[in-house]
Formats: structure tokens, sequence, C-alpha cells
């Protein structure tokens, strides 16, 4: 087995060597996973609540599945409830609402949904999107959509990492950013 080579990082205090894996021909990405990862999801979320002190909202909202963990995490240090946004439809999520999006790093839509017990918490009530690694912004925008049509209202959005066009995440409360790499 070869060595793949890492993306040296430290967050919030906790170093990782991140693997650069090959998304299509000449563009590698370093791969943050943190599923698992109790130490820096805890070090991450114990940060993040830090920067989110002066904000006033409500609720954290994220989509599956890699930044539940971080989501979890930051409501126990925040005390702040937090939503999962689904990314399938199940029958017990009943009438649940959902937004389409396309993803720009697959090329298809992604689907994501609220689920129905979700609703009415969510509506008119200030919320913080909460993301493990924003890179194109399409999981974004499909939470956004979603959430607008529950009646809440965004008022900040938060990861852990940005990653590629710097000024182009300005707005959003990072730990770190990620470069993309090209060849």
């Amino acid at each position: 087995m070869t060595e793949r080579e890492t993306y040296p990082i430290d967050i919030a205090g906790v170093h990782r060597e991140l693997p650069l894996f090959e998304i299509k021909p000449g563009l590698r990405i370093a791969i943050l996973n943190i599923l698992g990862d109790t130490e820096l999801v805890t070090a991450c979320a114990r940060a993040l609540a830090e920067k989110l002190k002066a904000v006033d909202y409500d609720v954290l909202v994220t989509a599956e599945a890699k930044s539940i963990p971080l989501a979890h995490a930051l409501s126990v240090e925040t005390g702040k409830p937090y939503v999962i946004l689904r990314k399938s439809y199940k029958p017990y999520m009943g009438d649940a609402l959902r937004a389409e999006t396309l993803s720009i790093t697959t090329g298809q839509p992604q689907t994501l949904y609220l689920d129905e017990k979700d609703r009415e918490m969510m509506k008119g009530k200030k919320v913080i999107i909460v993301d493990d690694v924003i890179s194109t912004g399409s999981t974004l925008q499909g939470m956004r959509m979603l959430l607008q049509k529950a009646g809440a209202e965004v008022v900040a959005e938060a990861a852990i990492l940005t990653e590629g066009e710097r000024a182009k995440w300005a707005q959003i409360i990072a730990l770190g950013h990620l470069p993309v790499f090209t060849d």
C-alpha cells in the first residue's frame, strides 16, 4: 500500500494530518473526517462555542452525516438544541419539508428533509447553520432554502473549516481554512 500524501493542520489546538484525495483530474482536496475523532470534535465545539457567544440564536442546525458529532458537541457546550436535516426521507418523518439543490461536487441533485417533529420548533427561530467543512456551498444553499421554508431565520453560519476561495467564505465563522491542490 502506497503512503498517501497529507496536509498538516492545527485546529483548535489539535494537530491532524489530513489525507489528500483526487476528486477530479488535477484537483486534490484535504479530507477532514471528524467521525470518531472525539478529541478533535470536543476541541472544535469548545472553540466554535466561544466564537458564537456574541450571536443571539435559538437552535443549531446541520445536515447529516459527518457534522452530526459537531452539532451534538456544540449543543452540549452551548446548552442550545440541535436539529439534523436528513438526506433521505423515512416514513416516521411524517409531513417533512424538503429542499433540493444541485451538488456542485457530484453534479447530482441533493435533497434535504426537515422532519415533521422539528418543523414547529423551527418556526420563528433564529438558527445557526453548522457544518464540518464548507467547500462549494451547495449543502449550505440547500439548508438555507429549507430553513426559510420552515420560517426560521439564519443568523450565522459556522464550520470547522472552509475550503477553496477564502474570500468567498468571509461571512462564515470558522476555525481555519483549507486550500485546494492543483497539479
